[in-house]
């Protein structure tokens, strides 16, 4: 297991800063995913660069917080690098945490052959949301509606997918563990993984309960692993590998999500009686 700090007073005049940033991402990651994926989702309807600018702000805020906590970080006397989990794996994962990652990459198989024979195109739609109106065009749940479907997007896509396996385990295992460990000394390594599991399942809130659960099972096996070996490495490997599967997706498995005829046409005033009469 990873030497995590011992106590609060490891991170110095950084201490504040530390805490304040593990709950945000606790509590705030969660409020501010569902505000930008509630934007992402009306603006898709209208805009058809809605998909790059969703991936562009996505890119923004990951570094910008993995650079935030690089800051506190360095500012931290005591705690060193290692501690954080940036070095090479010291030791091997435990037989039950190199099942469930047996069981994680089978998983990454399975279900991206599953999705390149269509299963995303087959799913039901979401029902709309109240005020959207019942003429308003069959909605796609909105993890669906993110992944790519042109070539610009898949480009930028793959910055995300990496930056997701980079980024979030910078923060969410190897930040976030440490303020816990130094807040909460002598806890076991089993509820370290709780609380990652936890923390990461509520940043995904706006998937649903089923986004949440996979999700959090995802943070736990990460963390778990995480802590066995005692680097951020492998984690990131397979966090990356969950989420850049969707690149092997062609845009034909894939529901069609972006803005529809109708939409296109009502975004021009003087063409809008062209689509067939309101309703």
């Amino acid at each position: 297991m990873t030497g995590l700090p011992d106590t609060l007073a490891d991170f110095g005049p950084a201490a504040l800063a530390a805490v304040v940033v593990a709950a945000y991402l606790v509590v705030g990651e969660p409020f501010v995913g569902h505000v930008l994926h509630r934007r992402f989702e009306d603006r898709m309807r209208t805009d058809a660069a809605a998909r790059r600018s969703f991936y562009a702000r996505l890119l923004i805020l990951e570094w910008g917080l993995s650079g935030l906590v690089l800051v506190v970080f360095l500012a931290a006397p005591d705690v060193q690098a290692a501690q954080l989990g940036l070095r090479w794996p010291t030791a091997w994962p435990g037989w039950p945490t190199a099942l469930a990652c047996t069981v994680l990459l089978v998983f990454v198989v399975v279900s991206t052959r599953a999705l390149r024979s269509g299963a995303l195109a087959a799913a039901p739609p979401r029902a709309p949301r109240p005020g959207e109106g019942r003429h308003s065009e069959p909605a796609v749940p909105s993890t669906v509606a993110l992944l790519p479907r042109s070539a610009s997007e898949r480009r930028l896509f793959a910055l995300v997918g990496v930056t997701a396996g980079v980024c979030e385990e910078w923060l969410y295992r190897g930040f976030m563990l440490a303020v816990v460990a130094a807040l909460a000394p002598g806890l076991p390594s089993g509820w370290l993984v709780v609380v990652a599991a936890v923390a990461f399942g509520a940043a995904h809130a706006y998937q649903g309960v089923g986004g949440v659960l996979l999700t959090g099972v995802l943070g736990g096996v990460f963390a778990a692993l995480y802590l066995q070996t005692g680097s951020l490495l492998l984690p990131v490997l397979l966090h990356a590998a969950v989420d850049l599967r969707f690149l092997l997706v062609p845009a034909s498995a894939l529901p069609p999500a972006g803005p529809s005829r109708r939409a296109r046409w009502d975004t021009r005033g003087d063409q809008r009686d062209s689509v067939g009469p309101s309703e």
